[in-house]
């Protein structure tokens, strides 16, 4: 499928059936499995949009890679087409009643070297029920580390769009925090509460929790004001911004309704493009370190 949004250069690429960058072949593998928290309170930033389509984005490439959905409203579960309601295992279990990863966790339909998580809406209670627990900041970190069943060499954590103890997990159990920020008037707003709670996670829980990547998500290039939040972001956080800007696309809204990422759905499209250029900018990265 070829959408209007396909730019000419990649007509080629879309119609022949192949996935953009695919001339590269597998990426380098990173020396030790990469995990990433996708995180940012603000809502309709495209964490999970991110989350997903980068997690696609690798796996085409020769990684493995895990998604596990901390959004009590499982929209990285829905676009990754993996079960998500009525009994189904899931991570509210993995949390609360200490079920194994290895009962959750299920391969991507059609995606070799791609797996998934899933969050039910019983994940909305969690938040109450790990206030008591012993530990409870380390929950998830604890069930990582426990599953071993597949050797990953990303792991992409996709938090809900809060500060809470799901949000505090997810930063215990990374090694790199990655913050989608939006090109828009608001996109800044809240970010310096974000980036005290990931100070106050790095002195007292996880020292070694990094700020490794912004994403700069719905750019719209016919707006000075998209242009001006970018400058700004990348004058504030320098290297951190990945160069790749996301634009604003349809395809890539339309992709989860069919439970797909941008990847599968029109790997033609500028979203498609957009997140495996910022993809093999991440790989890249981490090869070099």
């Amino acid at each position: 499928m070829v959408s209007r949004e396909t730019s000419p250069q990649n007509t080629a690429v879309a119609a022949s059936g192949g996935s953009p960058g695919s001339r590269d072949g597998d990426w380098p593998r990173p020396p030790k499995t990469r995990i990433f928290t996708v995180a940012n309170q603000k809502g309709g930033v495209g964490k999970t949009t991110t989350s997903v389509n980068l997690a696609a984005a690798l796996s085409m490439h020769g990684q493995r890679v895990l998604v596990v959905d901390l959004d009590p409203q499982g929209n990285a579960s829905t676009a990754l087409a993996i079960e998500h309601r009525g009994d189904v295992p899931d991570m509210y279990k993995v949390l609360v009643e200490d079920l194994p990863l290895t009962d959750v966790v299920k391969e991507v339909p059609e995606m070799p070297g791609l797996y998934c998580a899933p969050a039910t809406i019983d994940l909305a209670g969690a938040e109450i029920e790990l206030v008591s627990m012993v530990a409870r900041e380390a929950r998830l970190q604890r069930a990582l580390a426990a599953y071993d069943a597949i050797e990953f060499d990303y792991i992409f954590i996709d938090c809900p769009p809060s500060l809470g103890l799901l949000t505090v997990n997810a930063l215990m159990a990374a090694n790199e925090l990655l913050i989608p920020i939006q090109c828009e008037y608001y996109a800044l707003e809240g970010l310096g509460q974000l980036l005290r709670n990931v100070d106050l996670v790095r002195a007292h829980l996880n020292p070694s929790l990094d700020l490794s990547t912004i994403l700069l998500t719905m750019y719209d290039g016919r707006t000075r004001l998209a242009s001006q939040v970018a400058e700004e972001v990348r004058s504030h956080f320098g290297d951190t911004v990945l160069s790749t800007l996301i634009p604003r696309s349809v395809r890539v809204s339309e992709a989860p309704s069919y439970g797909q990422s941008v990847m599968t759905y029109d790997p033609g499209s500028s979203g498609a493009m957009a997140y495996m250029d910022a993809a093999r900018e991440i790989a890249y990265r981490g090869a070099a370190v």
